[in-house]
């Protein structure tokens, strides 16, 4: 169950007044970090002509972070609407669906609370979506801003972290490489969405519960099999901030162990149904392959490397992952039951 609540907001009449751009901060427990996405924000360029709104997509926070949002409507420009929503379903799936319900424009950008844009995100982000009719959804050039230091070898397990330099030319994503931009900086034609994303996909999200990512793929997976197609935009550019806690061994192998538990589902989302089956059992084969020779390799090292030991999370649990899913959708239809 979700409902929105409006603080301190501009009149009625301006907050329903059709948008050029909506842009969608999903947060869970970000009263700390919430504020350095909105002074990015506030202090935006190039969007004089624009019409645009904010919303702050509460996940079933526990902290001040409906506060930090009161406070920052009180001296907010008013001709940006800044909106508070809670969404009482923890998962930033059911994050993104609310957003894209309340937003009043076809243009809908996501950012987490932990992705700070560039000064000119909104308006680089727009005119591609103008220019660009045809493309569903696009995606930012993202660059890592970490605390701490990087475990060694930090390079092979990098493009898990959502960062994303594919190169100063946009480009469309091809369907054979099956490689699609994370929601990070995420930009969604809302009718895309609506007309392709279903209302419950099967992965919501991380929460305190689970682990489990790759939400953000499947929708984008959906998007494209609706023949929409999916860009790389370099000219948007945001800084994903990874606090050092993300880079401790307990925290990594809990992520990579989500990631692996997901990947059925973000694997057979891009795959045509009649060639599930064969599919289905070419990547087992392939997973108990990069399994045994991973731990061959790296056996004496696995106590003391952090990435070799995630490497190897993630290699075991995607072989998993079909039963893992299997049984969560079990579970979901007993628990739906009358």
């Amino acid at each position: 169950m979700s409902h929105s609540v409006v603080l301190s907001s501009p009149s009625i009449e301006t907050v329903q007044r059709p948008c050029d751009f909506t842009i969608a901060i999903c947060t869970y427990d970000g009263a700390q970090r919430i504020p350095a996405v909105l002074d990015r924000l506030r202090q935006q360029f190039g969007t004089q002509k624009l019409r645009w709104e904010v919303f702050v997509i509460d996940n079933n926070s526990s902290d001040a972070t409906a506060d930090v949002v009161k406070q920052y409507q009180q001296d907010w420009p008013s001709e940006v609407p800044l909106r508070y929503f809670f969404e009482k379903r923890q998962g930033a799936a059911y994050a993104r669906q609310l957003a894209m319900k309340k937003a009043s424009s076809e243009l809908v950008g996501f950012l987490d609370d932990d992705n700070l844009p560039a000064d000119d995100w909104v308006a680089a982000a727009y005119k591609f979506g103008r220019d660009h009719p045809y493309v569903g959804a696009y995606g930012s050039q993202i660059h890592g801003q970490f605390e701490g230091s990087l475990p060694e070898d930090f390079h092979r397990i990098q493009s898990f972290f959502a960062l994303t330099q594919r190169g100063e030319e946009a480009h469309v994503y091809q369907p054979r490489l099956r490689v699609l931009p994370p929601s990070a900086g995420l930009v969604v034609r809302r009718q895309a969405w609506l007309n392709n994303v279903p209302e419950q996909l099967i992965l919501t999200g991380r929460h305190d519960e689970q682990m489990l990512t790759g939400e953000d793929l499947e929708a984008i997976a959906h998007i494209r099999r609706g023949n929409w197609e999916i860009w790389h935009n370099p000219a948007m550019k945001v800084c994903h901030h990874i606090p050092a806690r993300r880079l401790q061994r307990s925290y990594l192998l809990a992520f990579f162990r989500g990631i692996g538990l997901s990947r059925h589902v973000t694997r057979m989302v891009n795959i045509p149904m009649w060639q599930r089956p064969f599919m289905f059992w070419l990547y087992v084969a392939s997973d108990l392959r990069k399994a045994l020779h991973h731990l061959l390799t790296y056996r004496t090292l696995l106590k003391t490397d952090v990435v070799s030991a995630c490497e190897l999370e993630f290699y075991l649990c995607s072989l998993i992952s079909p039963l893992y899913i299997w049984r969560l959708l079990l579970l979901r239809l007993l628990k739906n039951q009358p």
